[in-house]
């Protein structure tokens, strides 16, 4: 009897790229910057207890534009993941199903990750005030 050749899994390829990919793609890497952020946390309380000099270091590797832009990375991946856990919260609880609402809440998604991350940046660079 003759083999016949199995059919190849699809690859990325055949599917066009669409914002539930996305959506879940940037899920997974928000969660793993997250986890590295951890370190970072863990650093600035290191640093505060043990006093001044170490703190300064600490302050100006932050003041510096790498630090700015690891510190930006990790505010947005903070709201992004905040924001995206809180519709698969309300998946878990059976809504928003149907593909109409799965698109309208990842663009929301988005959208209030832009917002609420450049208005933490915004009201961190005027001091708070």
């Amino acid at each position: 009897m003759a083999q016949r050749e199995r059919p190849l899994s699809p690859h990325l390829q055949v599917y066009r790229w669409q914002i539930t990919m996305t959506m879940s793609i940037l899920h997974r890497v928000t969660g793993c910057a997250l986890a590295v952020g951890a370190f970072g946390l863990a650093w600035w309380l290191l640093a505060i207890a043990a006093g001044g000099d170490h703190y300064a270091n600490f302050a100006q590797c932050l003041a510096s534009p790498l630090g700015k832009f690891v510190l930006f990375g990790f505010t947005a991946s903070l709201v992004y993941h905040l924001f995206n856990g809180i519709r698969h919260l309300l998946w878990d609880a059976g809504f928003g199903f149907d593909i109409p609402a799965i698109y309208k809440s990842g663009y929301t998604v988005v959208a209030l990750t832009v917002i609420v991350t450049a208005a933490i940046w915004f009201f961190a660079l005027r001091g708070g005030a």
